[in-house]
């Protein structure tokens, strides 16, 4: 289906998921604007993508600082005069160590990144949502399968995606009756930068480290596409999707 007025915005834009949810929304028709910390490999997606370059916008950013957010969604709607949908798909971690050798830095800039750049994005979202002809829109909250469980030594990153699904819930009461639709989809192994590690073999809840499946994240990209291209009257509001044989229910 194509989708040629529609606009949307995608956060941690420049590699894995990100990338390839831009991707397929320009594929789609969509207007993009790609937001992330490095310039370059925002333009890189772009150009990956072969979309015409004037259906976006690149934007280097800080999702966890209120102006530079700010900043992002006004340049936004300066250049595209609305927005259809937020993938709040930026994320962080911290070392696999154990809780109590994390600084109080590594734990901030998790929670900075994870939680607080979601909150500040979805806000101006909802601002421009709610103001705009015809108004409404939706977001889609990137959570993770750490959402449910979580990996061995995960504390900070598994608290702000259990936070998210709050945060998921709330939007979607709130914003309900203003047309804003918003949904969360967790996402297990899929393969990117992030999981390159997974086949070779990673900590596992019983003390072992094993190799892990891990799925084309494409199907993701295509995942995130399905739920956008939904009515404003439908929403898929929780998908996971994983790779079939990842450890998930007891992550055993």
């Amino acid at each position: 289906m194509k989708n040629e007025s529609q606009v949307a915005l995608v956060t941690g834009a420049g590699s894995g998921i990100g990338r390839a949810v831009c991707q397929s929304l320009l594929g789609a028709g969509y207007s993009v604007v790609l937001a992330g910390r490095r310039l370059e490999p925002l333009q890189e997606t772009v150009a990956l993508s072969g979309a015409d370059v004037d259906r976006t916008l690149c934007v280097s950013t800080d999702v966890g600082k209120p102006e530079p957010v700010r900043q992002l969604f006004a340049e936004a709607e300066a250049r595209f005069g609305r927005l259809d949908l937020l993938f709040n798909n930026a994320g962080s971690f911290t070392p696999g160590i154990p809780m109590e050798e994390l600084t109080y830095e590594q734990w901030q800039q998790t929670l900075d990144v994870n939680l607080t750049g979601p909150f500040l994005c979805a806000q101006q979202a909802i601002r421009i949502m709610k103001a705009q002809t015809p108004k409404g829109g939706r977001i889609i909250n990137n959570g993770s399968i750490s959402a449910h469980a979580p990996r061995p030594f995960s504390a900070p990153y598994t608290s702000t995606k259990h936070a998210i699904t709050g945060l998921t819930k709330s939007i979607s009461l709130d914003c309900r009756n203003d047309d804003i639709a918003c949904g969360q989809i967790d996402i297990g192994n899929a393969a990117t930068p992030m999981t390159q590690a997974m086949p070779k073999g990673v900590p596992q809840a019983n003390g072992e480290r094993l190799p892990e499946p891990v799925m084309d994240v494409e199907h993701v990209a295509q995942a995130v596409l399905h739920m956008a291209s939904l009515p404003l009257d439908t929403n898929v509001q929780f998908m996971t999707i994983m790779a079939t044989r990842m450890p998930f229910i007891g992550r055993g």
